[in-house]
């Protein structure tokens, strides 16, 4: 009889709001937000809001699936974000390669920022719902949507078109609040004692999706910037040492696949953006269980070389993933071509 992972203890869900709902809940973010504002102004810490001694020995997450011979890598171009996903998922072996029956799954988007799907500063609403489906369909007993937002969680999470899309598609969409985090020691050269968001560790299955676009200190971001969002506490502090950082979160989070949302993809002034003429259609949509590969492909598609992102060799030297994405076993699919 197979063995059904025990399911760690459930976020809340959050239903559908009314307008009503809606505004109060944006003026309790609010207020929680602010609260944990004060609190970092008036006591210096390691993380900020939510830190406590931190439990136990220094801690990797890996949620990656056994070698089973499967693809590594698949890009997919020319088509809708539900097409685009299903045909990555396919080359990939299909999402039940990845999600077993009765996994907890949590989904990891970039949800960061006040801005609409046409601004590309979050990751595309439908391709969170196309994968909410699928995990679904496969078996998962739950599938968890949610991130720690830089701006009002409440405004993001509505605005970027994720919240009504992922609920609509049958996902727990839990939005961030300080009680939400725990304080782990992670095995970083830069992070060591740190708010993590347990919603996003107390799964049994990680999946990553990002949207593609360029930031002004790191150069590019998808992947491995991504997993930012996994930490509570005064974050713009890791900036001083910004790809150390990403390459300490590479190796504490190693996810069970990393999906980079190319669709509509920001060319500059990122991480936020906030003028459409700096995004672009671009059509694209990678899939891997290696985060270094696909963000050594995705960066292409805003006109960066991965060489020029040191934290990629970074994470290669620790042995996280390859920037060689052509030596794994891949397949690029063109849609428009049948």
């Amino acid at each position: 009889m197979p063995i059904v992972p025990k399911s760690p203890p459930q976020p809340p869900r959050v239903d559908r709001p009314t307008r009503r709902e809606v505004l109060t809940r944006l003026g309790l973010a609010a207020g929680t937000m602010a609260a944990a504002g004060a609190l970092a102004r008036w006591r210096w810490d390691k993380g900020g809001f939510g830190q406590h001694h931190a439990e136990g020995e220094r801690q990797v997450r890996d949620f990656r699936i056994k070698d089973d011979g499967g693809l590594d890598f698949a890009v997919v171009t020319n088509g809708s974000a539900e097409q685009l996903v299903s045909a990555a998922l396919a080359a990939m072996g299909g999402m039940k390669r990845f999600v077993s029956s009765g996994d907890v799954v949590a989904i990891k988007p970039n949800i960061g920022w006040d801005r609409t799907p046409l601004h590309a500063a979050n990751t595309n609403p439908q391709v969170v719902a196309a994968l909410v489906r699928e995990a679904l369909w496969a078996g998962a007993k739950t599938v968890v949507v949610t991130d720690a937002s830089c701006n009002d969680p409440g405004r993001c999470f509505q605005r970027s078109g994720i919240w009504n899309a992922a609920y609509e598609a049958g996902a727990q969409v839990v939005l961030p609040t300080d009680h939400y985090f725990r304080t782990l020691r992670l095995a970083g050269e830069v992070l060591d004692e740190w708010p993590v968001y347990t919603p996003l560790i107390n799964a049994n299955k990680v999946i990553n999706v990002p949207v593609a676009k360029h930031h002004n200190l790191s150069k590019y971001t998808a992947g491995m910037k991504n997993w930012y969002g996994v930490l509570g506490g005064r974050r713009n502090r890791l900036h001083q040492s910004i790809d150390k950082s990403i390459a300490d979160l590479a190796t504490f989070m190693r996810p069970t696949l990393t999906i980079v949302d190319g669709v509509r993809v920001l060319m500059r002034n990122g991480p936020q953006g906030g003028n459409y003429d700096d995004a672009r259609e671009a059509g694209t949509l990678i899939a891997s269980i290696d985060q270094v590969a696909a963000d050594a492909y995705g960066c292409r598609l805003i006109g960066q070389k991965p060489e020029n992102l040191g934290y990629l060799a970074m994470a290669e030297s620790r042995g996280i993933g390859t920037t060689k994405w052509e030596s794994l076993r891949h397949r690029e699919i063109d849609l428009s071509k049948g």
